[in-house]
């Protein structure tokens, strides 16, 4: 067991994680996380499913039959700060000095195709006319202009957009006004998140934005709760400070902070599976916050979501029956196949290599187990060479095979074969998940119990100069949800638009 000052204790205790826990990642740190291995890419028809227009419609169609006596929520991870958002203008503020040299002989010496852009279509960016208004007597000429409205758009005396969460900062410029990302997924929820004229709503938020997502939403809300006839229950959650993970010298000891105290780290969003865990419906939307689409495109991204919620509660009801017959032992060798068949064939359940050795009672065991599991639909979108997790058919170490959405990070790179695996990949996870998290009795599952611990990451970092190793979690869609049973199902283009810099808003998929 690792050795821990009384002082040490306390410190576990006040952020509520046990020292079993702290052993157990420091036991990670020592063996490491092994990259993942790569059995072959999930494409259409082998692991990715494409349906014809009116199949898309039979399923949008099939929800809206079911969805009256239906739990629905949509789930926001939102505690993203804009900060790196802006790091590109945060660079450029500190390397242009308009007084020294004109734009174009900075962007000629630097190179700066980030600046370039930025200064050359700002125009169209859904903050322009506010900036402009509070600088127009103070530029002298065009260049300090731009200089001038970065220094506005960043400077902490000033707007300060750097501090503020991704969810509310203006993205879209509607004749009406500018609306943000948290005003957006109000929007998309009334479309396929609502129920009886109510839609429940939950955004992951940073503790420090609390009250800010608060303030959107009492100015935002009743005017989007008016327009689209929806009641909103919105609720919020921060992560929490026991899934934030401990910080290891490179001996893989604790690594201590000046004070002496223990450094802990955020775990990432593989932390949130805890908040997803506290919530429970029939269905659950997943969506990131940066993810929205302007008016024009709302209903197109509302279908594709009945569509994934059609799938989920078709092969759901398959199962639910299915479990049912087990539970009540009344299966014959005939049924036995058809379940196990279903599971392979709908589910994407592969069974373990000594199954058909096994007797009646064992095989019936593993069914039920395999059955009895959340459901996650996953949208998949053709790669269009953005970053981000890639649908794989993946190996455990006991030989199991089952879909996963994998991220590089976990590939081993410098492997030829894996990397080939990687390369034929055709598709990847935007963030859009369906899920069901109750089983056929109603009853919610713990989704703690279906993560894959050994599928975090380890990364190198500095503190104070010193180098450290720290411990990420799986990832949400990751890891934390690697023994659930799994779909791909492929989507529009249209769902995906990422705001992941600052002239991403200058797509056009983001001009209203």
């Amino acid at each position: 067991m690792i050795d821990l000052s009384s002082k040490d204790l306390e410190q576990l205790e006040n952020k509520g994680i046990s020292k079993e826990k702290v052993a157990n990642q420091i036991e990670t740190f020592k063996e490491g996380i092994p990259f993942v291995d790569l059995v072959k890419a999930a494409v259409i028809s082998n692991g990715i499913l494409r349906f014809s227009e009116k199949e898309q419609e039979g399923l949008v169609q099939y929800f809206e039959q079911n969805r009256g006596h239906l739990d629905l929520l949509k789930f926001v991870p939102a505690s993203g700060a804009a900060s790196r958002m802006f790091k590109a203008m945060f660079n450029f503020l500190d390397a242009f000095d308009p007084k020294k040299e004109t734009l174009s002989e900075y962007l000629d010496r630097t190179g700066d195709s980030d600046a370039k852009k930025f200064t050359d279509q700002m125009h169209k960016l859904p903050f322009y006319g506010l900036i402009m208004d509070r600088i127009k007597d103070n530029a002298s000429n065009k260049d300090e202009e731009a200089y001038l409205f970065v220094k506005e758009m960043l400077g902490e005396d000033r707007l300060n957009y750097g501090f503020y969460p991704k969810g509310l900062l203006p993205f879209h410029a509607y004749d009406s006004g500018s609306a943000t990302p948290f005003e957006e997924h109000l929007k998309e929820a009334a479309l396929y998140a609502k129920t009886e004229g109510k839609a429940h709503l939950h955004f992951t938020v940073s503790p420090q934005h609390d009250e800010m997502f608060k303030d959107e939403e009492s100015k935002v809300g009743p005017k989007i709760s008016e327009a689209t006839d929806t009641q909103f229950l919105i609720s919020y959650s921060n992560q929490k400070p026991s899934t934030d993970t401990i910080a290891v010298d490179m001996e893989n000891q604790p690594f201590k902070n000046g004070d002496g105290s223990i450094l802990f780290r955020p775990g990432g969003h593989g932390a949130l599976i805890e908040n997803l865990n506290e919530q429970d419906a029939d269905i659950i939307f997943i969506k990131n916050i940066d993810n929205v689409v302007v008016d024009k495109n709302l209903e197109k991204v509302a279908n594709s979501k009945k569509m994934l919620a059609g799938v989920l509660r078709k092969v759901q009801a398959k199962a639910f029956d299915y479990a049912r017959l087990l539970d009540d032992n009344e299966v014959s060798p005939e049924k036995s196949d058809e379940i196990k068949s279903f599971l392979e064939r709908e589910l994407n359940v592969r069974m373990p290599k000594n199954y058909d050795d096994l007797d009646v009672n064992e095989q019936l065991v593993i069914l039920k187990d395999k059955l009895n599991r959340p459901i996650r639909i996953c949208g998949m979108v053709k790669n269009e060479g953005e970053p981000g997790g890639g649908p794989f058919w993946v190996k455990d170490v006991e030989g199991n095979i089952s879909l996963q959405i994998i991220e590089s990070a976990q590939i081993d790179l410098s492997d030829q074969e894996q990397e080939a695996i990687l390369k034929n990949s055709t598709h990847f996870n935007p963030v859009d998940l369906v899920c069901g998290v109750r089983n056929h009795k109603g009853e919610k599952y713990d989704l703690l119990d279906f993560v894959d611990p050994k599928q975090g990451f380890i990364t190198g970092k500095t503190q104070e100069g010193k180098e450290l190793k720290a411990l990420e979690l799986p990832g949400l869609w990751n890891g934390a949800m690697a023994f659930w049973n799994t779909l791909f199902v492929e989507v529009p283009l249209v769902t995906f638009n990422p705001v992941k810099t600052v002239n991403d808003l200058l797509k056009p998929t983001h001009q209203a």
